[in-house]
């Protein structure tokens, strides 16, 4: 499944767009600032929040495609002048876009990327991977086994077999969301333990999460305290992961819990 970011530039090879950013706002609107959509001849890839607004800005961006004149920036009365219930201002950006600026294009696109550490490549993790897809999110997905990764990768996921496991908890982008659901309770263990001696020489994880039950966690307590961890540092671990109160186990309705609760984390930035 390729992510919304890799079709627009994969797209953008074969024909020019227009690249439609939300630049500011006022009042109650569909979108935040950064949204985007490319708007190519014949088709669109991404949302700037549909309705009226995504209708006429791509009727501009088609003007755009033919006419390199057309206004670059356009102003929107939600209320007055398109019918939009939420009624507030969006301020939307027209580029031109090509070939040419692909590099310039991926950069910018990736710079407001949230970084993901996921331990596992069991099915949790293969669900999370497919939802993550569509998230502004850089994922590093872990294993110790040499083939638990599918042939067919998101653009936004890069793998890595490490063997121990928790040793590649010391390369992890600062920052990284982390979760933990690897094959064996073991190395779930050994997993924690290192990201909780990272926190304490670095404080750099705004979020541990680990997969299991309250039980597991209980257990997991007893013995991270018998490795010298202090009930603080115990608490910046949160397990069991996911939105309180779902009982459902299957592992998308997990993955898409999860990931609801990553983008409830401050700070968080739309694509």
């Amino acid at each position: 499944m390729q992510s919304l970011i890799t079709r627009f530039l994969e797209r953008l090879t074969l024909s020019p767009a227009v690249w439609v950013r939300v630049l500011a706002t006022r009042g109650s609107v569909p979108r935040d600032t950064g949204a985007w959509m490319a708007v190519f001849a014949d088709s669109t890839v991404g949302t700037i929040g549909g309705g009226r607004l995504e209708q006429d800005a791509i009727a501009h961006a088609h003007t755009l495609l033919t006419d390199p004149d057309a206004a670059r920036e356009q102003g929107y009365a939600l209320g007055p002048s398109l019918g939009q219930c939420c009624g507030g201002h969006v301020t939307l950006g027209f580029a031109l876009v090509g070939a040419q600026d692909l590099a310039r294009l991926r950069q910018q696109l990736q710079a407001g990327h949230v970084p993901v550490a996921l331990f596992g490549g069991g099915h949790v993790g293969h669900a999370l991977v497919q939802v993550f897809a569509h998230l502004p999110l850089d994922v590093h997905w872990i294993d110790s086994r040499d083939a638990p990764f599918p042939d067919s990768l998101p653009g936004n996921v890069r793998c890595e077999h490490s063997q121990p496991v928790q040793g590649a908890v010391a390369t992890l982008r600062p920052g990284s969301r982390v979760l933990i659901m690897s094959f064996s309770h073991a190395e779930d263990l050994d997993i924690v333990a290192a990201c909780l001696l990272r926190q304490r020489a670095r404080a750099d994880l705004p979020f541990v999460g680990l997969i299991g039950s309250k039980t597991k966690w209980a257990t997991f307590r007893q013995r991270l305290e018998a490795r010298g961890f202090s009930a603080g540092e115990l608490a910046q671990i949160t397990s069991p992961i996911g939105l309180p109160g779902l009982r459902d186990k299957r592992p998308e309705v997990i993955a898409v819990s999860v990931a609801a609760q990553l983008m409830a984390l401050p700070p968080w930035q739309e694509p």
